[in-house]
């Protein structure tokens, strides 16, 4: 007899709460699991590269914990300043020389994201933003570095804070995919699982 089909439950591995407000604002039940996971990358890769390769190396860590019917979303979000990749800030001097280089130019910021089932099966994609900064001031920055806790966020800002209201000029791509989730190819991708449906809400 072929086999039943196995109801899949999702399982967020990231600690972002951009994240999981998109999930939830989705409409999609999930359940968060985090643990520790090494953030360094092959120097010889580049932008989207980068992004797709951190993906999918957090979702492995999580391969040998996952039930055969849990799949596991990764994502790692990168801003990239030509082929430079500006990650979290280690320090608020490092956050206020990330938002001095991006201030005045276009950058673009990609986030890679892993689906990985309990059985094996994984799909690895990623997608790109462009994005428009206005020049800013030393004062701007300096405002938003001391009010707006930019150290856990890819190149020094949240497109949802204060300085994506007065600084980002124009977008081209999705805005969430920014934020950090591109929800239009994870809803996709979902939908192929069968863990996504309208039917469902």
């Amino acid at each position: 007899m072929p086999s039943t089909p196995l109801s899949l439950r999702l399982v967020l591995a990231s600690n972002s709460p951009r994240r999981r407000q998109l999930l939830t604002d989705l409409g999609l039940p999930y359940e968060v699991r985090l643990q520790e996971v090494d953030e360094s990358f092959p120097a010889h890769l580049k932008r989207a590269e980068v992004a797709e390769f951190l993906a999918a190396h957090k979702a492995d860590a999580y391969r040998a914990g996952l039930a055969p019917d849990e799949v596991v979303l990764t994502a790692d979000t990168i801003v990239c300043l030509d082929d430079d990749v500006l990650n979290k800030p280690a320090d608020e001097a490092e956050a206020r020389a990330m938002l001095t280089r991006l201030q005045g130019r276009a950058h673009d910021v990609y986030t890679g994201v892993c689906l990985l089932t309990g059985q094996g099966q994984r799909v690895v994609f990623s997608d790109q933003t462009r994005v428009y900064f206005r020049s800013l001031t030393p004062a701007e920055i300096e405002f938003y570095v001391r009010n707006y806790q930019p150290l856990d966020k890819a190149g020094a800002y949240g497109a949802q804070d204060w300085i994506g209201m007065v600084a980002v000029t124009k977008l081209e791509g999705s805005y969430f995919n920014v934020m950090g989730l591109p929800v239009h190819r994870v809803w996709e991708e979902l939908e192929k699982l069968g863990l996504a449906s309208l039917t469902n809400k």
